[in-house]
């Protein structure tokens, strides 16, 4: 199954709450992604079929190994196009806005780029 950006999405976001939180549940995503429940829901079935969540008997959300990789991955981008954005003078909430946009189209190869430029540069 191919990942759409929403998908990404709601990967990312249950990968973000798993570290504030000891479970997540689809009403935490909705709620930190302003969606509807019933949103929410049918994304986590569409996940969940596509194996890159369980979903356990008292609704706490885990990412398998390839939703977890597939979270990892777009929240590195996210991370790092944020911290680009920011060096060249974009405030905080605007970089992140705009990286979460560019997170799910960049090619790997400009973020393989931008990431070397990131690691040969730190404090630039």
């Amino acid at each position: 199954m191919t990942l759409l950006e929403s998908g990404e999405m709601y990967l990312e976001t249950i990968l973000v709450l798993s570290q504030q939180k000891n479970a997540v549940r689809s009403i935490d995503v909705a709620e930190h992604m302003s969606f509807s429940k019933p949103s929410v829901s049918r994304a986590m079935g569409i996940l969940k079929r596509g194996g890159y969540i369980t979903i356990d008997t008292n609704g706490h959300i885990t990412l398998t190994d390839a939703g977890k990789q597939a979270a990892e991955r777009i929240y590195e981008r996210h991370r790092i196009l944020t911290t680009i954005l920011m060096r060249l003078g974009v405030d905080e909430a605007t970089a992140a806005e705009d990286a979460c946009k560019m997170e799910h189209y960049i090619s790997d190869i400009s973020f393989a780029a931008i990431k070397e430029h990131l690691n040969t540069h730190p404090s630039e």
